[in-house]
């Protein structure tokens, strides 16, 4: 008894990474640079600026910033709460990654 040989199946082709794809949530990020980006802070911070650098840690160099605070205070008479914000335009700006709660691209107006 004599076997067939089974054909040959084809070679396996791998395509080269596209630089736009997104395999680790850091490419998203990745993918963001010298984009104008939002970025969520603990304390209540938020920044809108342009990413011109990360790190693995999302430490991040921001630049043309703009730096919004929002403060809670209550009122000692009425019990209300009084929330102001305060805002700061920064030209560069070096974020710790510890910090930082959410990056995203900025909200489009609708």
């Amino acid at each position: 008894m004599s076997t067939a040989a089974s054909p040959a199946a084809p070679a396996a082709t791998t395509n080269p990474p596209v630089q736009s794809s997104v395999e680790e949530p850091l490419d998203l990020v990745r993918l963001s640079l010298d984009e104008n980006i939002y970025v969520k802070l603990r304390g209540d911070r938020e920044l809108r600026g342009k990413l011109h650098a990360f790190d693995q840690h999302l430490n991040m160099v921001l630049g043309d910033v703009e730096e919004n605070v929002t403060h809670v205070d209550l009122n000692p008479e009425t019990q209300e709460e009084i929330v102001r914000t305060t805002s700061r335009k920064v030209d560069m700006l070096f974020v710790r990654g510890d910090g930082v709660i959410l990056v995203s691209p900025p909200a489009k107006a609708v």
